[in-house]
């Protein structure tokens, strides 16, 4: 997949194109980048260009902490983003941190996109989680900083999997890679900081009549992200669709990367008749 920048208001979003067709627009979560999906691209690119977004902070992304890293903002930046790129009437899919983004555009912008699909995402004010609220205490705050403790995100990832044998040292580089540096510490710790269930609870009137087809896919051991969330989006957004898959975690796309593309294809079919 190509890797390439594109500025909007003065910030460097990275993201990843590959594949000619209709377009879909991938988010990731925090912790992770792009490559979080890289092994449910090779099932989409024969049909559909996908774009796939570094979150600010995250894979090519500037780690700026002069820029608001928070989901409302990153909505903003990343709707401009598509008009700037020539996107519209896309196909969006999202996970965790990157489905309330997801959400948010959705609401802000509904004539951009033909579907939603969430991925064990974030969603009311049952987020952020207790590793995340964690690192904005400011003793762990500064010793993160000087030195993040990469058998602490090991552990984090593990236990996000449901295939632990899938935790590979070339997997782990990737969710390393960005921790391996003081800056990219400093990002991510901005990147918690920002985060305020406040910008999602603000939307949930809105979601409630919604036109635009959504699809709610729930890793069925997901230790970070509760099964209410799903059900309390299945029930609130009108004519959703709810599916799960016993055998995934949190990192369902890399669990089980057939199977939520295989649910993508079906759905994006769908909405297209």
């Amino acid at each position: 997949m190509e890797h390439t920048r594109i500025e909007i208001k003065g910030v460097n979003y990275g993201y990843r194109h590959c594949g000619k067709g209709e377009a879909v627009v991938l988010l990731h979560g925090i912790t992770t980048n792009s490559l979080v999906w890289q092994n449910v691209v090779p099932f989409l690119e024969s049909k559909y260009s996908i774009y796939s977004f570094d979150l600010l902070g995250c894979g090519i992304s500037d780690k700026t902490v002069e820029v608001d890293y928070s989901i409302k903002n990153q909505a903003s930046l990343i709707i401009e983003a598509l008009k700037k790129l020539g996107l519209s009437k896309v196909h969006l899919a999202a996970h965790d941190v990157g489905g309330g983004i997801a959400q948010i555009m959705a609401v802000n912008s509904p004539g951009m996109f033909k579907s939603v699909t969430l991925v064990n995402s974030v969603a009311f004010d049952f987020w952020p989680v207790q590793p995340i609220i964690a690192m904005r205490t400011p003793i762990i705050r500064q010793i993160a900083i000087s030195t993040l403790d990469l058998g602490m995100l090991k552990m984090i990832v593990k236990r996000g999997l449901f295939h632990k044998e899938k935790l590979t040292t070339e997997l782990m580089g990737k969710f390393n890679s960005q921790m391996s540096t003081a800056e990219g510490r400093k990002a991510f710790l901005h990147f918690v900081r920002c985060l305020n269930n406040s910008d999602l609870l603000e939307i949930e009137e809105e979601l409630k009549t919604t036109k635009i087809p959504f699809q709610i896919i729930r890793g069925e051991y997901d230790v970070y992200l509760s099964k209410e969330i799903s059900d309390k989006l299945y029930s609130v957004i009108p004519n959703s669709k709810l599916k799960t898959i016993d055998t995934a975690g949190h990192f369902a796309m890399i669990d089980e990367p057939e199977k939520i593309a295989n649910y993508l294809k079906e759905f994006w079919s769908e909405v297209d008749e």
